[in-house]
């Protein structure tokens, strides 16, 4: 991935990564395409009726991930309490995805990627927040 590469040419930053934060981004775009896969994946199986909670649980961490990806990466200006509290909702979104993708996956394959890339996100989320200077760390 080149989040690290293009954080790091950004003027702004001038070399000063925050590497916690750029994998946090690379883990934030590569749920957001998890998700996405596997709630088009549940929308082919026989047993759709029963996955309608995991398909909406996954478009949603999806939609959480690509808005965290994108703030988390701006590095013009700044707003720690804003980046700090999308990082947050995503670490939610990402825990509440898995638990749900992790009831299904011993069945579907899908879901178990899902909710293995859901939980990697979501720890680079929490370490990420707690690598921001001058976030409240504190949960909400």
């Amino acid at each position: 991935m080149h989040a690290q590469q293009m954080i790091a040419a950004h003027p702004h930053v001038r070399g000063e990564v925050n590497t916690a934060l750029a994998r946090c981004v690379e883990a934030c775009f590569d749920c957001a395409q998890v998700c996405a896969s596997c709630a088009d994946a549940c929308l082919g199986e026989e047993t759709v009726a029963e996955l309608v909670q995991c398909i909406r649980l996954n478009m949603d961490c999806a939609d959480v991930c690509l808005t965290s990806g994108l703030i988390a990466t701006r590095r013009s200006g700044g707003d720690v309490p804003v980046i700090a509290a999308q990082l947050r909702a995503c670490e939610l979104a990402c825990a509440r995805c898995a638990e749900e993708c992790e009831r299904h996956a011993e069945m579907h394959e899908h879901c178990r990627i899902c909710a293995e890339a859901c939980r990697d996100c979501e720890r680079a989320c929490r370490e990420a927040v707690s690598s921001l200077p001058g976030a409240d760390t504190s949960r909400h």
